[in-house]
């Protein structure tokens, strides 16, 4: 969050399973990939990204490996009780404080055990402030009274969360995804830095704590389960700050924010034509997200192999524009858009895809900017990330004019093949 000096404009706190990610009728992650493109075009620069999730750390990062998640700037994880902030997921030390208060893990542990109800879930869901079980729908209030009851009585101060249908979480009274977004947005508020608006987003009983927070905007996704669904009967329909979006997923968060007018809605990957896309842009990342999304649909087969669209991208290259390969072999830029030609449509009807991540563009001096940002492709299962830095000039009645391309392997990155690497 550091590399803000003034209020985000907009922080957007998602659930990931069924919320931001699409799980069931979306297998080429297009809902994803929308917001993805969005988000990095228009907002990573001035805005903050908030993942809220049920899963621990272990599984989240599972889950990074199989799908073409954004890097957030903060990731909530095992339902509110950790905190953690940026690529390096930096625990935040006095949130563990905060949960451990009146909380004693044993004691829980030696409780829930008195309770036949309760199946313990897999190891990787079990945390230090969190335990997390499988429960009959059925049983649930009652087992939920007695368990506070008993718990109560030995001096712990707990939450116990129902969701999915089926999983029930014990937690420190003071954890949970909301009193998690309350923590972050005081901090943020101390350092001048709070949001000018906050969007929640979310499917679940475990996200409905994210909606009774002041002063924010919430939506639940149309494939939202019942249980957020009831207590959204009970206490939100009056609230004109939270809607029950049309669209599933990742488009419900998207046709939020065009609900509530909180910035930009159309995401680049609604645009079909690329020339189209080439509009006066105040920001070069701009120009990084779109012609790393022409490059997805040229080899796609998508678009037309037209020498206007080469022309178009040639222009935009300094005649001295070099890229400089991951593997360090150096190429003038213009002869590597030449280059493409060869390569139109040859991932027609493949898994292939390819994404922006942090991108975040500086004005180094006037008219000068450099572009930082991951790349990643994917195709079938494989999935290689490269590091990439961009040099642009701004030129009047020329827009942004690409002067340098250097890339180098991320670690992240599962394969490293320079043979089939293009740009």
């Amino acid at each position: 969050m550091e590399r803000l000096t003034s209020p985000p404009r907009l922080m957007i706190v998602s659930d990931l399973d069924d919320t931001m990610v699409e799980h069931r009728n979306d297998n080429e992650n297009h809902s994803l990939l929308r917001f993805n493109s969005l988000w990095e075009e228009a907002y990573r620069h001035d805005s903050l990204l908030v993942f809220s999730t049920g899963r621990a750390k272990t599984m989240y990062k599972k889950l990074r490996k199989a799908r073409p998640l954004l890097t957030p700037d903060v990731i909530v994880t095992s339902v509110g009780t950790e905190i953690s902030y940026g690529k390096s997921m930096v625990p935040d030390e006095n949130w563990v404080e905060i949960m451990n208060n009146k909380w004693n893990r044993g004691i829980v542990e030696e409780e829930t055990r008195k309770f036949p109800e309760l199946t313990l879930q897999a190891e990787t869901e079990q945390m230090p402030h969190k335990l997390s079980f499988h429960v009959d729908k059925s049983k649930v209030k009652e087992v939920t009274k007695e368990l506070y009851q008993r718990l109560e009585k030995r001096g712990l101060e707990i939450k116990i969360i129902f969701s999915g249908g089926i999983a029930l979480d014990v937690l420190p009274k003071g954890g949970g995804k909301g009193q998690a977004l309350a923590y972050l947005l005081k901090k943020l508020k101390t350092e001048g830095k709070l949001p000018l608006n906050t969007l929640v987003c979310g499917d679940s009983g475990n996200d409905t704590e994210l909606f009774t927070i002041p002063n924010v905007y919430g939506v639940m996704v149309s494939n939202a389960r019942e249980e957020l669904l009831e207590w959204y009967a009970a206490n939100g329909k009056d609230n004109s700050n939270i809607i029950h979006a049309c669209e599933r997923c990742a488009g419900g968060i998207i046709e939020a924010i065009g609900h509530f007018k909180l910035g930009p809605k159309l995401s680049p990957r609604d645009v079909s034509d690329f020339l189209e896309c080439k509009a006066d842009n105040v920001n070069p990342g701009h120009a990084v997200v779109e012609f790393f999304l022409f490059y997805e649909r040229w080899r796609r087969g998508e678009i037309e192999n037209c020498a206007a669209y080469t022309k178009s991208l040639k222009a935009s290259c300094d005649p001295a524009g070099v890229f400089v390969h991951p593997s360090g072999a150096e190429k003038s830029l213009r002869g590597t858009i030449d280059e493409l030609g060869k390569y139109h449509g040859d991932k027609k009807d493949k898994k292939f895809r390819v994404w922006t991540d942090q991108v975040l563009a500086t004005e180094t001096t006037h008219g000068t900017w450099i572009v930082k940002l991951d790349k990643w492709e994917q195709t079938g299962n494989e999935r290689k990330c490269c590091t990439t830095t961009v040099k642009f000039t701004s030129k009047e009645n020329e827009g942004f004019v690409w002067e340098n391309v250097q890339q180098t392997w991320s670690e992240e990155s599962e394969v490293k093949d320079d043979s089939t690497w293009i740009i």
